[in-house]
């Protein structure tokens, strides 16, 4: 049997090609990690893809902005059907539809017992942490394809309860894998709570869901800033204030909105791709958000930064960026005794909840995040879209389980 995947072809550029169907062994391939060749996944699983969205991390590597070698198969936001488990595997059954965490985890390392799932110890041989089809993360084959295979799949998979009422709220449910979480993680890290005033930094797709989330939480006013007014419109149809950065500093049309100086807590959904403020809009300058996020947040407040920051950017602005070294204030964060909680989303921890969240309609977060379905063919179209900033979160869907 074949498979079919996006490939990332260099800067720009992504196609579809035949790739190898997967198996419970590791092989050599762009991007693996020589030392994870040859692994043996027993306890793995293979899934037919239902679902596999495009993400801002994802359009990092294909921008060139991270050291991804040409031909890695992307892909960390799956949700599948089990069509076959290893010899290991107890409670995973095939026909289950799941949703696969874009973090791998062992569940035995001392991380994962802790409930640390994003900081891994035993599936990156480099480092803690890893994730489906990306740059240094241990080399993991993606899953924007047809078929992907998932190690430790009674530990990592998440199996929707009722198959047909998955299917009937299937769009939603794909953004268990990553972006729900993600922009939840950055408000609970922030201390988003009843009544809370919040500030969002990105209208992109995590920035949404965190807006999403932060309502969810009970926020009493939720503010997202970002540049791009088609992306702000989408804020505002759920319910969000909005600030455009382009016309200056967010602080001062936050002023306007609360009046009052300052909100609670503050998230950071943008990263190290950061742009300017007013007249320093089209200018990259990565540490903008973080700086600004710590002059909007009140004394005592909390700053959760679920937007991707790297150790590596050959794109970097200067040689400081270029090995993720930013300018930022911590002297005025110090000053005003903020917390800050980065790094990457321990989705286990949240998916269950937001999942239950959804089956049972206390939240919306396809519609909020304009979450559009397109066939695996479209991929290098939906890229060129989303890159150019349209308001979508464009939902690859290989076998037409999505119901357009």
């Amino acid at each position: 049997m074949g498979n079919r995947a996006v490939v990332y072809q260099g800067p720009g550029r992504v196609e579809v090609r035949d790739t190898e169907y997967p198996g419970l062994e590791v092989k050599d391939g762009p991007g693996v990690n020589k030392a994870n060749v040859g692994r043996r996944t027993p306890h793995g699983a293979i899934l037919k893809t239902v679902a596999s969205n495009i993400c801002g991390s994802d359009q990092h590597m294909v921008r060139g902005r991270t050291t991804a070698p040409e031909g890695l198969v992307l892909g960390h936001e799956i949700t599948g059907e089990v069509v076959e488990v290893g010899p290991d595997v107890e409670f995973v059954k095939t026909g289950d539809i799941v949703s696969v965490p874009f973090n791998i985890a062992c569940g035995r390392c001392r991380n994962c017992k802790e409930g640390k799932t994003g900081v891994c110890l035993n599936v990156n041989p480099d480092r803690p942490g890893s994730a489906y089809g990306y740059v240094d993360m241990g080399g993991w084959v993606g899953g924007q394809a047809e078929y992907v295979m998932v190690p430790y799949a009674d530990w990592n998979l998440l199996r929707f309860p009722d198959r047909d009422q998955a299917l009937e709220k299937i769009l939603d449910l794909a953004m268990l894998t990553d972006i729900f979480p993600t922009g939840y993680h950055g408000c609970v890290s922030a201390g988003v709570t009843t009544g809370s005033t919040v500030y969002i930094a990105g209208a992109g797709p995590v920035g949404l869901a965190a807006a999403t989330s932060a309502f969810l939480l009970g926020a009493a006013v939720v503010i997202v800033g970002d540049l791009n007014e088609e992306r702000l419109a989408q804020a505002r149809s759920f319910g969000c204030e909005t600030v455009d950065v382009s016309k200056g500093e967010p602080v001062a049309q936050v002023r306007q909105i609360l009046r009052q100086e300052l909100v609670d807590c503050a998230v950071d959904a943008v990263g190290f791709e950061a742009r300017g403020h007013g007249r320093d809009s089209a200018t990259e300058m990565p540490a903008t958000v973080l700086n600004s996020l710590m002059e909007i947040t009140r004394a005592g407040g909390g700053i959760g930064v679920p937007g991707l920051y790297v150790t590596g950017d050959p794109g970097g602005v200067d040689e400081a960026a270029k090995v993720g070294s930013l300018s930022l204030r911590l002297g005025l964060g110090w000053a005003k005794s903020h917390s800050f909680v980065t790094g990457q989303c321990p989705v286990m921890r949240y998916n269950h909840g937001l999942m239950m969240a959804i089956l049972h309609d206390r939240v919306q977060i396809a519609r909020n995040v304009g979450a559009t379905p397109i066939g695996l063919d479209d991929a290098p179209r939906g890229y060129q879209e989303f890159d150019r900033g349209a308001a979508r979160k464009y939902v690859l869907d290989p076998h037409g389980f999505i119901k357009r």
